[in-house]
């Protein structure tokens, strides 16, 4: 949330590279130039376990660093594309997003996310993630609709 004496509120926008992450960006962008809140675009990736939960474990270093490297890019390509010309902090961590996106909301003022992103079924109104934010995030969640 805000800082006590800041009245410049964090919006924090879940990105992975798919069209609705880029709208929410546009969004997020829009919703930030019209209050004065910053924007942090977060993309998170982890390593999936073929049955169950995620592995605890971590990829050898190196390759860790060249993952990192390609989200980095993915994430810079997204904000050029959703916010131009808007000062947006990026952010890379490790872990499944939607309990990377539940601890960013708890310093947050607002989340948007896009309506479905990778890994989509079809003819679900909402994705998994967006799903488990609306219900479990600390701040008002936006879930916006990329354009078809």
């Amino acid at each position: 949330m805000a800082t006590e004496g800041s009245s410049e509120s964090l919006v924090v926008v879940g990105v992975d590279g798919s069209p609705e992450s880029v709208a929410a960006l546009r969004w997020a962008a829009g919703y930030a130039t019209a209050t004065g809140a910053r924007i942090r675009a977060v993309l998170s990736w982890h390593y999936p376990g073929a049955f169950g939960l995620s592995p605890y474990g971590r990829a050898p270093e190196s390759v860790t660093d060249e993952v990192r490297e390609e989200m980095s890019e993915a994430l810079g390509k997204a904000i050029a594309a959703g916010a131009p010309g808007v000062d947006v902090e990026q952010a890379l961590d490790y872990g499944h997003p939607a309990e990377v996106l539940v601890n960013e909301s708890r310093e947050a003022d607002l989340l948007v996310v896009g309506q479905r992103g990778h890994g989509s079924f079809s003819g679900m109104v909402l994705g998994s993630v967006s799903l488990h934010l609306v219900t479990h995030a600390h701040c008002p969640v936006v879930v916006v609709r990329a354009d078809k």
